[in-house]
């Protein structure tokens, strides 16, 4: 086996791993800050940790590499490769923990995403693809920083809860709908029910609308509806974390 660009060498040498180790962390403060910044669970001191892992499975597997195989006097077979699988796997378990789901909301996914590939990241450079790992820091750090920009103008499909007081003497909160359809949303029937407490009635609508997640929820139609029901409650229920 001969030393290439893209192969483990099979004997790395001290300077080499410690060059190793610093570029996995290096990675991983740098995406850690993306997380760290937007108030996720997974932030900088997570991501360093689990890139770190990640390399030092990998620097293990490099070490081990010249013994594995099988000898001749022996029936087993050592796969090093179940190193770098088993992080893997385990982190499959790390992502599903920061993933929450709260009725029709689900939160964390791109949590999750950034943990799998700050692994991936942390495997090339323990693996000593030290090229590969820094063009997919570089690629990664884009996508959490630059894209999130881009993606924040994208219109978007958007709901949230609504919830007015049905009062015999108001307008008909049936004729919401219509008045939503003007200000380009929709809304639909969902339930209805009693106020804790005071046990006035409520009537509860799903509102959708599609505009730019900067732009925020339709003020203009509450505003509206502030003016011709008693709103008692309104609640964005689409994740607007990433």
């Amino acid at each position: 086996m001969t030393d290439t660009p893209n192969a483990m060498p099979l004997y790395p040498t001290w300077p080499d791993i410690l060059l190793r180790l610093l570029l996995t962390m290096l990675a991983g403060a740098i995406i850690g800050l993306n997380r760290g910044t937007r108030g996720e669970a997974a932030g900088l001191r997570t991501t360093i940790l689990v890139a770190l892992a990640a390399s030092v499975a990998m620097i293990q597997a490099n070490i081990l590499l010249p013994i594995g195989g099988r000898t001749s006097d022996s029936f087993g077979v050592m796969d090093l490769m179940r190193l770098p699988l088993g992080i893997l796997t385990g982190v499959g378990f790390i992502g599903a923990g920061a993933i929450f789901r709260r009725r029709d909301l689900v939160a964390g996914v791109t949590t999750a995403a950034t943990l799998w590939v700050i692994t991936v990241i942390g495997l090339c450079f323990g693996g000593g693809q030290l090229e590969l790992g820094i063009i997919a820091t570089a690629l990664a750090t884009f996508t959490l920083w630059a894209l999130k920009w881009i993606d924040l103008r994208l219109p978007r499909e958007q709901r949230g809860m609504l919830a007015i007081r049905d009062r015999p003497d108001g307008p008909g909160v049936f004729e919401l709908p219509g008045i939503a359809a003007r200000y380009g949303c929709r809304a639909y029937f969902h339930r209805q029910d009693r106020e804790p407490g005071n046990g006035e009635p409520r009537v509860w609508f799903e509102i959708a609308w599609k505009r730019a997640e900067i732009a925020g929820p339709p003020l203009d139609l509450l505003e509206r509806i502030e003016k011709q029901y008693v709103m008692a409650s309104f609640e964005v229920t689409t994740d607007t974390r990433h």
